[in-house]
């Protein structure tokens, strides 16, 4: 089984997944001859030429329009999203269009696009190159939202998504895509979008997370570990649809739980999964549910200090972990 970094794993997906399947195309800016900015489409124009790898204008409503447009007509589309700062012109396309067109058609048609998008701060990317954007997308019925942090996940979700028959957000933390490395099967394999993965079985607490946090959520588990506390460690995998019988059963387990991600805490996905364990998990807290998120301010700031006062890190993982095992 080869070993191949998060970045090599999407490429895998996609070479893959276009050489089994004909409908497949991929529109976005720069994938064709430059590759992706992050080389993420890298070979795909050599290999499959320039109808099914499109160059796009500036235009992320028209990437995702088109996109939406060759879906009803019979195609696979692909539609990246160069920085996931970049798709908010997008929003309408998505949210308004792709996600409701199985309703409004009475099922007649439906939207099998994936939306992919580099997101996530830690960089030097700043204002523009550096937003967590995902729970703009997962209180719209209609749309799955996927951020995966493992490059088997990576390859498997990926063509999952790609041959969902309904529109599926794709997010890719940029600082996984050279990091980190596993092992990620040959040729065409599935993983479920709607199941998440305990990468850390535990007793005394449950910490859910999705993306670059899962690793320092792991490496603050093992801080702990050094004190006696046993933390569960949940990889969300998918944030729509959440898999609500892994989290309420790991709560049910250890009676604590906590939430963390990049995005800011007011209005981030962590509201929505507290709200789910205190509805059908209250009895077997023996703590408040708590969240752990990025300071709500604008952006995440370019200079290094405030930057790193932004973002999360296993330190402050575990500090809120402590905090929560001794409540």
């Amino acid at each position: 089984m080869p070993v191949l970094t998060f970045l090599e794993a999407i490429r895998s997906a996609l070479h893959d997944a276009m050489a089994a399947d004909q409908r497949i195309i991929v529109l976005g800016e720069d994938v064709a001859v430059k590759g992706g900015v992050f080389l993420a489409t890298d070979g795909l124009l050599a290999r499959f030429g320039e109808h099914r790898v499109i160059d796009m204008p500036i235009a992320e409503a028209a990437i995702v329009g088109v996109a939406i447009g060759a879906a009803i007509h019979g195609l696979l589309p692909v539609a990246e999203i160069q920085f996931a700062d970049y798709i908010y012109p997008a929003i309408d396309q998505i949210l308004n269009e792709a996600a409701r067109l199985r309703y409004r058609s009475n099922g007649d048609w439906s939207c099998p696009i994936v939306v992919r998008a580099p997101f996530g701060a830690g960089i030097h990317g700043a204002l523009y190159h550096s937003q967590s954007v995902e729970a703009l997308f997962t209180s719209t019925p209609g749309i799955k939202v996927v951020v995966p942090s493992t490059p088997a996940d990576a390859k498997g979700l990926l063509i999952t998504a790609i041959h969902d028959p309904d529109p599926v957000v794709f997010f890719e933390h940029k600082q996984l895509y050279r990091s980190v490395r596993g092992d990620v099967p040959d040729g065409m394999y599935r993983e479920p979008i709607g199941k998440a993965a305990v990468r850390r079985s535990g007793d005394d607490l449950s910490v859910f997370s999705y993306g670059l946090m899962v690793h320092y959520a792991l490496t603050a588990a093992e801080q702990l570990a050094a004190d006696g506390i046993d933390a569960e460690v949940i990889d969300l995998r998918t944030l729509a649809p959440l898999d609500r019988h892994t989290i309420l059963a790991s709560v049910a387990k250890t009676g604590r739980a906590l939430i963390v991600h990049e995005d800011t805490l007011t209005g981030g996905v962590g509201g929505e999964i507290a709200a789910l364990i205190a509805e059908h998990a209250f009895e077997y807290l023996d703590a408040p549910v708590r969240r752990l998120g990025a300071p709500d301010v604008f952006a995440a700031p370019f200079a290094d200090p405030l930057e790193a006062h932004f973002m999360l890190n296993p330190q402050k993982i575990a500090a809120a972990m402590r905090d929560l095992a001794a409540y």
